[in-house]
């Protein structure tokens, strides 16, 4: 399954992109919308780059995605899982809760696990809390 058109714009809303490099909410340097292979400080991106980073990075959260799921999906549960991977990681995605009530077929106990990853590190960020309402929204829709 690849990520739709709509789960990319998800993705989208809620990294923002910015054509150079900065330091996130956790210190890693990032640049376009949520890349954080290679960058270094100093580093500046064409709009087009971004662009290519986001369809190679979504597309890496969707191959992990898949690797992991072990039950149906809607498009929709797709979507806001890439999102989720997108910006949490694999490693965290593989050991959550949520991928737990999923593959165990719970299906709203897992949407119910969005809500609890909405920390930057110690830090409760508002804009994971609207990311991850909107990931569950998605995935109950």
């Amino acid at each position: 399954m690849n990520v739709s058109e709509n789960g990319l714009e998800l993705i989208k809303r809620f990294e923002g992109c910015r054509l150079a490099a900065y330091q996130d909410s956790v210190g890693v340097l990032t640049i376009g919308y949520g890349h954080t292979r290679g960058v270094k400080r100093g580093d500046r991106i064409t709009q087009a780059q971004a662009d290519e980073f986001l369809a190679q990075d979504a597309a890496g959260a969707a191959a992990d995605v898949g690797r992991r799921v072990n039950v149906p999906l809607s498009q929709n549960q797709f979507d806001a899982l890439v999102s989720f991977t997108f910006n949490l990681g694999d490693g965290n995605l593989k050991s959550s809760t949520l991928l737990r009530r999923l593959n165990e077929g719970n299906y709203r106990a897992a949407a119910d696990q969005f809500g609890r990853w909405v920390f930057a590190g110690d830090i409760l960020l508002e804009g994971l809390v609207k990311r991850r309402e909107a990931e569950k929204s998605l995935f109950l829709s």
